[in-house]
């Protein structure tokens, strides 16, 4: 049997992507606070254009589950 399940959650993919890219900036070592928030801002921007391949307007997820060969596979949006 298959199913798709539609996950929302409007704040976890920001967060997830906010974290990741400030904890990769923090390692440039930058000095200027300016140049840091620059450079995480592009990072973000690029880190949310690849997950809007599956993510719809930044929240909904689908996945879809196929009980007899056990898998889970996210749909592209």
């Amino acid at each position: 049997m298959k199913f798709t399940v539609t996950l929302k959650d409007p704040d976890c993919l920001a967060e997830c992507i906010r974290d990741a890219v400030m904890a990769d900036v923090v390692k440039l070592d930058l000095a200027d606070d300016a140049e840091r928030d620059a450079v995480a801002d592009m990072r973000e921007a690029a880190a949310r254009d690849v997950c809007a391949t599956w993510f719809e307007y930044g929240e909904y997820l689908e996945v879809e589950i196929d009980t007899e060969a056990k898998t889970a596979t996210v749909l592209p949006r």
